[in-house]
């Protein structure tokens, strides 16, 4: 097993690179965005020293079918899937806020509502909710897009407009779009045991039309619970059982990090790297309801990269 932790294709009409923590974004003439999702892996803002082999290809898989499965909501950037692990898709210039939505209070949201906030990014919460508490409908708290190696911060609707991010035209389109793609994305996890928490989407522009970019209810950006067992552990405080990468936050923070100065990331040893590789699997096919066939990982960064040339020459 070997995992594709770096990539550095140099492809006709190129006209940059960016490399994000886990996918690196090849621009073609300005006009189409070539994405590989590789197999590193990123907690606690930090991206952690080995890769996990069939990640990438895992999360590329699950955003293009849900990408397809969402087209009757919203326009998105995908045009074609020319590698398992690569998108390709109609480059955008994308809003610099991320809208998050969250149909249960747990996470962030609930850290800052023990603490006694009422408000989150503008939003007004109910008194007396409880941690992982189902929310009377799913609010909106966006979060502005940071530029690399800042952390993104709440922001508010009204801020977003203030600060010019998006005409009020745009913001409510936005607003549209997050919480019917939020519910077809509540409708897919409920056919499959599953709840979705809470997730984030990107939007962009192109020739005046808003699209939706990136990944979409991938592990990486999205939490689940189970749905069997979610009301008798409401019931009794007790902590739910998840489906997303929190498992890695975990190991994480048992092993004494948690991205803070001065802590170092444990060993990955390579039965670590395995479990997390198969656990990886287990959240692939139980959201999409399908088996997981992995791709060869021989050779995978020449066979990538012919695959994307060929398709960039023939389209």
């Amino acid at each position: 097993m070997k995992a594709l932790t770096q990539t550095e294709f140099h492809f006709p009409g190129q006209q940059n690179v960016y490399h994000g923590k886990v996918r690196d974004v090849y621009n073609i003439n300005g006009e189409r965005l070539v994405m590989v999702a590789t197999d590193r892996i990123s907690a606690f803002d930090v991206v952690l020293p080995e890769g996990i082999p069939y990640k990438g290809q895992m999360l590329n898989q699950i955003a293009a079918k849900f990408l397809d499965a969402t087209t009757d909501i919203c326009p998105n950037w995908k045009l074609a899937v020319p590698h398992p692990m690569v998108t390709v898709g109609v480059l955008c210039e994308g809003f610099p806020v991320e809208m998050i939505v969250r149909g249960y209070l747990c996470g962030s949201a609930w850290r800052a509502y023990k603490s006694g906030a009422r408000q989150i990014c503008g939003v007004t919460l109910p008194e007396g909710m409880r941690e992982n508490q189902k929310f009377p409908h799913p609010i909106i708290t966006p979060t502005t897009k940071a530029e690399q190696g800042l952390h993104d911060e709440d922001i508010s609707k009204e801020e977003i407009l203030r600060q010019g991010l998006a005409t009020p035209e745009e913001y409510a389109l936005l607003e549209r779009y997050t919480l019917a793609l939020f519910q077809r994305g509540t409708e897919i996890a409920a056919r499959r045991g599953l709840i979705l928490v809470d997730t984030k989407y990107e939007f962009g522009k192109h020739e005046g039309t808003i699209y939706l970019m990136d990944e979409i209810h991938t592990p990486d950006s999205s939490r689940y619970f189970y749905s069997e067992g979610y009301e008798e552990r409401f019931a009794k405080g007790e902590p739910q059982k998840q489906l997303s990468k929190e498992f890695v936050r975990e190991w994480l923070m048992e092993n004494g990090f948690q991205g803070k100065a001065g802590q170092a990331v444990p060993e990955m040893t390579p039965a670590i790297v395995q479990s997390i590789s198969d656990r990886y699997i287990e959240l692939y096919e139980h959201i999409t309801g399908e088996t997981f066939v992995k791709e060869d990982t021989t050779d995978i960064a020449q066979r990538i990269e012919h695959d994307i040339t060929a398709y960039l020459a023939a389209h």
